[in-house]
């Protein structure tokens, strides 16, 4: 099962090297928003770990070498 799902998803980053990149990018886009509504609790542990930013570069990084890899 899993070994159907690993081979799925390289071959969807295969036609579409781009996209964890900009899912990156969104991650870091909306942790910048999110930097605006501390009073909100859940988006004020967001803010405070600046968790959105944190994924958003490490999925941005994995999109890069995956795209040069594949």
């Amino acid at each position: 099962m899993l070994n159907r799902f690993i081979d799925r998803m390289s071959e969807y980053l295969a036609h579409h090297k781009g996209l964890p990149v900009f899912v990156g990018v969104l991650f870091v886009i909306v942790n910048y928003v999110v930097q605006f509504f501390t009073h909100v609790p859940v988006l004020g542990f967001l803010a405070s770990t600046n968790l959105l930013l944190h994924l958003g570069v490490i999925i941005g990084l994995i999109g890069i070498l995956l795209g040069d890899a594949l």
